[in-house]
């Protein structure tokens, strides 16, 4: 009888409180759809976004309501309705806002009524951007790409069908390939506390959470960022920036009435091409001066880079008394470059605000983005009833075709045919790929997989003066352990001199932590990733560099020997073996431990060919003659390191199964000690070397961002130190430039290593990324930014060295050319040019 009893009581409530749905289409006044109109229940503050084909619908409980239209340009709209339980069709027609010129006399030189208003609307940004010490709400969030071309390689990587057909594309190229919603919840405290909590999302054609982080983007702030400044890095000028007048010139469009309240329509427009700015138009409330709405352009002329046109839209609304949020805010952009061209859009609806939450102590700590367990397994029926803005045909399709796909593809994973079928698809191994472009092979088998990976021959193959031509041989194996979420691998190393006919070779294995597609199960344990540490053990006979931070490369070492005449890498052999234990801490430290032994052999020239010879230029011989007199003694080396690296107030994205870093606002802080163990295995070393890191990266907004290394170091003990052991400081002798940040451009790389009990270095380099080249006529179209910085060590009076560079950045979307001059020990030293790898793209190449 009470179950009977609790069931109705169930249904009754179900039936009261989704009694009805309120759906239909807002048009234009030409019967267009106007796409991401905002609709707003007045009654209860509930509101709902249309899609792209102007469709828009409401799960309502049975009463009385108001819905509110609102479109950028057009006059708002509202209807009084009644829900019952039968569905409600209703459409809307907006019609443009019919603005009202104010009578102004106009004399000649007299300023435009916007500015006025654009003076009020600064005067009261600072009020309007700290207007609540805290807020919650809820984010519904979709992000769409769409292809409507692709070329069949892009950037030199060929795009095969496979990988067309499995991105949803057509013979063509066109299709959409990336298709994600989510819901979050957001909480804010003053003056910066933030903290996400992702209840649930989804990808189309995968079992991943799709794009969950909402595109805050506040005009509040003198400094607008988007996308956390991935789009541009300096950010763009409000249009109420503080100093927004320097930046814009504005026209008085109009005003309308909507609600008794005065709206001012103004045209912003900025006063120079290729400066971060904004066009289009901002309307501002009459009196109180707060953003009501805006419709807001970036182009290339405004310094985009990867994209073309960035359009913002957004509608702000009334919250609370006196207090207005963003509703609807949708920013749509265009990328056509490298051949593909490609459209799309972040749509963010703002649902549920609560202008006065009450906190739990310790709710907001290094965790700023927490996703919910099942975050990524909510049915098709929860998202048809939590999303607030209809999916469209295509993306219904989308959804329905990628997710059989990946359903098929994970379940039949475990069938003998799907794993013929993907063996076969890997196609067969050719010379190329032994040779040159290396090849992957799996068994696919998920409770046993197995995993083979080769590295090209010739890719290996490098040239010098020990061992002359030498040819390196490598492979992978792997096996997976999706139970633990563990991979247990092998890299056996064979390299060979032709010249010295030495046979090295040497093995590494590896036991490290990795996710696997396949794999639906979450331990739901956020401190898991910290659990399990990774650890690795290598033996055998292998070559080395003396500095083992690898100061110059095999490949351009091969180049300057064989056409130059100039040995500058310099190795050693040796019998070795080696342990490293790695990991870290909730608080985000983490830690490193190594245990090495090492045979030192010397080896000594066995060839001076090279393709081109230099009567004057004469090989050096394969040790750092800079430093040592001659060649060293075979010796043994016995060594244990420790290194501990912590960034203060990291914060974190805690996903159901493991932990991301998100950075922090403070330096990282790395320190490292080394100790040379004596009479160990008959290790002859005996020191203690310790060093001490800060590096950080500060983003400067408009000014652009300025990076820094310093170092300090030195050894406490030095009473049997060999050249291996020394601190070296990685110089570059060649055209190509060094890491930056770590080595100095211009320096030898062995005259100014040292054992002294106290060392320091300094690198700094500041990115102008537009700022001052975009004055310039030629320069502000092309995009290339200016750098600029100094490299710096100090051991002694006797040994210091600085050199100062400029340059430019960004050239072809890769490149950066620097003018590089030196001072060694007080002395002028050398001009010289270095190119490397710089801007938009090339500052995320890093080679291994």
């Amino acid at each position: 009888m009470h179950k009977t009893l609790l069931l109705l009581l169930l249904v009754c409530f179900n039936t009261h409180s989704f009694a009805g749905k309120v759906s239909g289409t807002v048009y234009d006044e030409k019967n267009l759809p106007l796409a991401f109109a905002s609709i707003l229940v007045k009654e209860n503050g509930r509101g709902t976004t249309s899609n792209q084909e102007g469709h828009y619908s409401l799960d309502l409980a049975a009463g009385n309501y108001t819905l509110i239209v609102q479109y950028v340009g057009y006059a708002k709209q509202e209807k009084k309705i009644t829900v019952e339980t039968a569905g409600l069709k209703l459409d809307f027609t907006l019609l443009p806002q019919q603005l009202k010129l104010n009578e102004v006399v106009v004399k000649s030189g007299a300023e435009d009524p916007a500015y006025a208003i654009i003076r009020n609307a600064i005067k009261k940004r600072e009020e309007y951007r700290t207007a609540l010490d805290s807020f919650t709400c809820e984010a519904y969030i979709k992000t769409l790409l769409k292809t409507r071309s692709l070329p069949r390689k892009v950037l030199g990587q060929k795009i095969d069908s496979a990988t067309w057909k499995q991105m949803g594309v057509d013979s063509n190229g066109r299709g959409m390939i990336f298709l994600s919603e989510s819901i979050t919840r957001i909480a804010f405290k003053k003056p910066d506390k933030v903290k996400l909590e992702v209840v649930s999302g989804r990808q189309s054609g995968t079992n991943g959470y799709g794009f969950n982080f909402p595109t805050f983007i506040d005009f509040y702030e003198n400094n607008v960022v988007m996308m956390g400044g991935q789009v541009a890095p300096r950010g763009y000028v409000s249009p109420i920036a503080e100093n927004a007048l320097s930046f814009y010139r504005y026209h008085f469009v109009g005003s309308f009435f909507e609600d008794g309240k005065e709206i001012n329509r103004i045209e912003v427009m900025p006063r120079r091409k290729y400066e971060p700015l904004f066009s289009g138009t901002i309307e501002i409330t009459e009196g109180d001066w707060r953003i009501y709405s805006l419709d807001l352009l970036l182009t290339k002329e405004s310094q985009l880079e990867l994209l073309d046109t960035v359009k913002i839209k957004q509608i702000q609304y009334e919250v609370a008394p006196k207090i207005w949020r963003t509703k609807d805010q949708v920013m749509y952009f265009t990328f056509n470059q490298f051949g593909v061209n490609a459209v799309g859009n972040f749509l963010n609806v703002f649902n549920n605000y609560n202008v006065t939450p009450a906190f739990k102590k310790k709710y907001f700590n290094n965790i700023v983005v927490r996703f919910d367990t099942g975050v990524n397994k909510k049915p098709v029926t929860y998202w048809d009833s939590v999303r607030p803005v209809p999916l469209e045909p295509e993306e219904v399709v989308d959804y329905k075709v990628k997710d059989s796909m990946f359903r098929y593809q994970r379940d039949s994973a475990f069938t003998k045919n799907y794993r013929d079928s993907m063996r076969r698809m890997q196609g067969k191994i050719s010379v190329t790929n032994v040779l040159w472009n290396g090849f992957t092979r799996s068994n696919y088998d998920p409770k046993r997989w197995h995993t083979l990976q080769w590295n090209g021959l010739l890719r290996q193959t490098q040239y010098n003066t020990a061992e002359g031509l030498v040819l390196n041989s490598s492979a992978t194996f792997s096996r997976a352990y999706p139970g633990i979420k563990r991979e247990l691998s092998f890299t056996p190393h064979v390299r060979y001199g032709f010249s010295n006919g030495h046979l090295n070779a040497w093995g590494t294995i590896r036991y490290n932590r990795r996710s696997f597609w396949w794999d639906t199960k979450n331990t739901a344990d956020e401190d898991a990733s910290f659990k399990l540490s990774n650890f690795s053990i290598s033996g055998g006979k292998r070559v080395s560099q003396f500095n083992k931070d690898e100061p110059i490369t095999p490949l351009f070492n091969s180049v300057t020997t064989l056409f130059f005449n100039r040995n500058y890498m310099k190795v050693y052999e040796n019998y070795f073996g080696s342990f490293t234990y790695s990991g870290g801490t909730q608080s985000g430290l983490k830690y490193k431990f190594n245990l090495l032994y090492e045979d030192r052999l010397p080896l000594d020239n066995t060839t001076d060919f090279s393709i081109i010879k230099y009567s004057t230029q004469k090989f050096t011989p394969n040790y750092p003659f800079e430093k040592i007199t001659g060649q060293f003694v075979r010796h043994q080396a016995a060594i244990a390191e420790a290194s501990f690296e912590y960034q203060p107030g990291q914060k974190f994205a805690q996903f159901p199964d493991y932990r991301v870093p998100l950075g922090s606002k403070y330096p990282t802080f790395t320190l490292t000690y080394q100790k040379g163990i004596s009479n160990i295995l008959g290790s002859d070393v005996d020191f203690d070397k310790w060093n001490f890191t800060i590096t950080d990266q500060m983003n400067l907004k408009l000014l652009g961002q300025l990076s820094y290394r310093f170092d300090v170091g030195g050894f406490l003990n030095d009473r049997r130190v060999f050249i291996q052991d020394y601190r070296h400081f990685n110089g570059n002798q060649i055209v190509l430039a060094s890491q930056y940040l770590n080595s100095f451009q211009v320096a030898p790389y062995y005259a100014n290593s040292t054992t002294a009990s106290f060392y320091s270095t300094a690198h700094i380099e500041h990115h102008f990324n537009g700022l001052l080249t975009n004055k310039i006529p030629f320069f502000k179209r092309l995009n290339w930014n200016l750098v600029a910085g100094s490299n710096a060590f100090y051991v002694n009076n006797n040994n210091n060295y600085v050199e100062v560079f400029a340059g430019l950045e960004n050239i072809l979307k890769l490149f950066r050319v620097d003018v590089v001059g030196s001072y060694l020990n007080g002395n002028k030293g050398q001009v010289a040019v270095r190119v490397g790898l710089g801007g938009l793209l090339g500052g995320k190449i890093r080679f291994e």
